[in-house]
């Protein structure tokens, strides 16, 4: 069967190639067989050809992070799951070939929908719903504030808190994308700089904020900071400006901020199959009903691999791989 395989780290179009590995065989008693429909390139795909992530596989590894596909065999202990269902490609499961087999108690079949938007369900909705649910008890009527709202797990933020009866504050970079982020259902949308936190006491008639999601880092985490209430917590789950945070002692020390990290990986090492289950059905109704959607750039085949991560390198939208 073919995958798209990481050989060393550096420049994709050194490093990946599309090859071809062992079929996986017939499923253990506990076990499913999934044929590939769809997987995204994600950000994390690029940093790991880079060799930049926090998480390296032994080379050589085939690469992708998530994605969805059809049921064709299925072990003869599995109640969760039958041939024919579609299910999800778990996270740390290489997704970019043709078939996978995994033991994933918490996997579930899928309604009918999108299929290029299930495919994207595992990683950045989990990672929006997550900390929303699992950092700050947050009740309907709080508020919380991101930065990186218009990116496809800013857009997820925005959904889940929704239909959690959390109110959003959104935070851009460009004031292109204000109309397109309130269109989505933000609550507030306002353009990151200096002046934030004045902007966000005037638009909540200065209410407490006690959570910041923040994805850029820079100077954006200090703006974050400087809107929270006594006792905050800023959460920093990504860097996309790709420089290092800037924040204040003073406000750490006086204010009793903290700045934590987050990574859905680490959580889910421990997170039980029950609560997987139930942060999954909770999502794939919203991805089903269109609350949940990220813009899709651009549909490849494998043999198109490296087309797909050029144009993905873009950050222009989404890119789906699927196989040929």
């Amino acid at each position: 069967m073919q995958a798209i395989q990481l050989q060393a780290f550096g420049k994709p179009a050194d490093v990946v190639k599309l090859v071809d590995v062992p079929d996986v065989g017939a499923p253990a008693p506990d076990e499913v067989v999934i044929a590939l429909e769809a997987s995204p390139v994600n950000a994390t795909d690029l940093m790991i050809i880079a060799g930049r992530y926090g998480f390296l596989p032994q080379l050589p590894s085939i690469l992708g992070i998530e994605g969805v596909g059809r049921v064709v065999a299925a072990g003869k202990a599995v109640t969760h799951l039958k041939e024919g269902d579609r299910t999800l490609v778990p996270m740390l499961q290489p997704a970019w070939t043709e078939r996978i087999k995994t033991n994933a108690p918490w996997l579930r079949p899928l309604p009918q929908g999108d299929l290029n938007q299930f495919a994207m369900l595992g990683i950045n909705p989990a990672t929006a719903y997550v900390l929303l649910t699992d950092i700050v008890r947050l009740n309907p009527g709080d508020w919380v504030i991101q930065n990186g709202a218009n990116s496809a797990t800013g857009r997820a933020v925005i959904a889940v808190a929704k239909s959690l009866g959390i109110r959003t504050i959104n935070v851009v970079r460009r004031p292109e994308l204000v109309a397109e982020i309130k269109a989505l259902g933000g609550d507030i949308v306002l353009v990151d700089g200096p002046d934030l936190p004045k902007q966000v006491s005037t638009e909540t008639g200065r209410a407490r904020i006690g959570l910041a999601l923040d994805m850029v880092a820079d100077s954006s985490t200090l703006n974050l900071m400087n809107v929270l209430a006594d006792s905050g917590v800023v959460v920093v789950y990504s860097a996309m400006s790709g420089k290092p945070l800037l924040g204040s002692a003073p406000l750490a020390i006086f204010r009793n901020l903290s700045i934590r990290g987050f990574w859905l990986f680490t959580w889910y090492k421990t997170a039980t199959p029950e609560k997987l289950v139930a942060m999954y059905e909770h999502l794939s109704d919203l991805m089903l009903r269109g609350v949940i959607a990220a813009p899709i750039a651009a549909t490849h085949s494998f043999d198109q691999f490296g087309q797909a991560l050029a144009t993905a390198a873009k950050f222009s939208g989404k890119v789906i791989l699927k196989p040929a």
